[in-house]
């Protein structure tokens, strides 16, 4: 009966699970099909393959975020304090 659903009114999906800023899973609500996106921006079926290059995109992703993080953390202030300067003329 779900799958009939979703043959008349479509699939209703849902993010299931955010691998980058971009790229995502998606479940949908009915009939349990997982899509996620492709490098053109569209909706391709999520086959083990497609999970398999998530997986390695998102921790792709999240040690480079950390790596950001970290980076802007560990900053001298007074490398800060010269990115801040404004020289004032008069």
């Amino acid at each position: 009966m779900k799958s009939l659903y979703c043959s008349i009114f479509g699939h209703h999906y849902e993010v299931s699970k955010n691998i980058t800023y971009h790229v995502k899973e998606y479940k949908c609500t009915h009939c349990s099909s997982e899509v996620t996106t492709s490098g053109k921006g569209g909706l391709t079926p999520l086959t083990p393959k497609y999970k398999e290059i998530n997986s390695v995109l998102e921790r792709i992703h999240t040690r480079r975020t950390l790596r950001i993080q970290q980076k802007a953390l560990s900053k001298d202030p007074a490398e800060k304090s010269l990115l801040n300067f404004t020289p004032h003329f008069s």
